[in-house]
C-alpha cells in the first residue's frame, strides 16, 4: 500500500528494550469497482517495531511511502484494526502518481 506520513510518535522503547513508533498515514488512490471509478481518501493507524521503527522515527512528514505489513487488531480485545508496518521505502516523486 502507499500512503503518506501525516504524524508520528516520538520513538520509545518496550520494557524489553524494542524501538516502537506510532504513526498516522493518510492513503489516496482511485480504482474500478463494478465498472464505476472509485476514489480512496483515509487515515489510519499504524506501529512499527524494531529496526523498522527506527527507520520511520527519522522519516519526513509528508513522505510518500510503500508499505509492507499486516492488519491486526490494536489489542486482544480491541475490535479497533492497526496496521503493522514490516518494512517501508521511500517513493520517488514519479512513483506517487502510480
Amino acid at each position: 500500500m502507499q500512503a503518506t506520513l501525516i504524524e508520528r510518535t516520538a520513538l520509545r522503547y518496550t520494557p524489553a528494550g524494542i524501538p516502537v513508533v506510532e504513526a498516522q498515514l493518510q492513503h489516496r488512490s482511485e480504482l474500478v469497482e463494478a465498472g464505476l471509478q472509485r476514489r480512496l481518501e483515509f487515515d489510519f493507524s499504524a506501529i512499527a517495531i524494531g529496526d523498522t521503527a527506527r527507520e520511520l522515527a527519522v522519516a519526513e512528514l509528508g513522505s510518500e511511502l510503500g508499505l509492507t505489513g499486516f492488519i491486526a487488531p490494536r489489542s486482544r480485545r480491541s475490535t479497533r484494526l492497526l496496521v503493522h508496518v514490516l518494512q517501508f521505502s521511500r517513493l520517488a516523486a514519479s512513483d506517487q502518481n502510480t
